[in-house]
């Protein structure tokens, strides 16, 4: 079995090389996809019934729907080149979890981030100015049970991506990782949806965010999930990934989330 590397700080050519570049553009492209398709889907609805639709279960399901598919997509798009992380929550996971070295870590963040701006300022540009809406937490529920409902919901979200798509013995199981992340996202947008907003993802809060600049309760959608994601990856690498060392004269060649 692969042991995973511990907290490395990087190659010493890793700023420049190659696939470091590669990694860093997929992250962007992918996460610029689900951005511009979920926060596209919530301007499309406010489009067409106002916001006021933001209370119908029907806008709730389309726009779960909305964000289970565009992930799907993103994440198949991206996992061979960078891992599919598509969410600093997950970057961090991988991080805490050894998955992944410092100086990646870095460059997934900053072209995730990148890409969910770019997203918002084309979806604002190709809706004549509407502005962005982001993330919100709803009346009547407190700042912290916000909080405490990112934590678990990301946390959800991480265990799965290390479930189906990091896991050494995840074997045939790697194939349906996309659609199962998406699956998740979906289903827990349905659930914390009327009451946050459902983020999950500070990548996919910061884009709107700034673009729309609405910043009220923002550090929500930063401390919560990013809390989900390092609990995920530290209960499922050194709780649930079986920690024996390789057999003698085997090698497994690297998965991209390794280097």
């Amino acid at each position: 079995m692969h042991q995973p590397r511990r907290y490395a700080l990087g190659r010493p050519n890793e700023a420049t090389h190659p696939d470091s570049i590669r990694a860093a553009l997929a992250e962007f492209f992918s996460t610029f996809i689900f951005v511009f398709a979920g926060e596209g889907s919530i301007l499309a609805i406010t489009k067409m019934y106002g916001e006021a639709t933001d209370l119908r279960a029907g806008t709730l399901v389309a726009v779960a729907l909305a964000h289970a598919f565009s992930l799907f997509a993103a994440v198949a798009s991206s996992i061979n080149i960078s891992g599919g992380h598509v969410n600093p929550a997950v970057t961090l996971g991988c991080l805490v979890g050894g998955r992944i070295s410092l100086m990646r870590a870095i460059y997934y963040w900053i072209a995730q981030l990148l890409g969910a701006v770019v997203a918002a300022l084309l979806l604002r540009l190709a809706t004549d100015g509407m502005r962005p809406i982001g993330y919100r937490v709803t009346a009547g529920v407190g700042d912290w049970h916000a909080v405490i409902l990112e934590i678990v919901m990301t946390f959800a979200l991480v265990y799965t991506v290390y479930a189906t798509a990091v896991d050494p013995k995840r074997g045939s199981l790697g194939t349906i990782a996309p659609l199962a992340i998406g699956l998740v996202v979906g289903a827990n947008s349905l659930v914390g949806g009327p009451f946050d907003g459902a983020a999950m993802n500070p990548a996919r809060a910061f884009g709107p965010a700034l673009v729309g600049w609405r910043w009220k309760d923002h550090w929500i959608f930063w401390v919560g999930p990013l809390i989900g994601g390092a609990i995920a990856g530290i209960v499922y690498e050194f709780m649930v990934i079986p920690q024996e060392p390789p057999p003698p004269n085997t090698h497994q060649p690297l998965a991209p989330e390794d280097y």
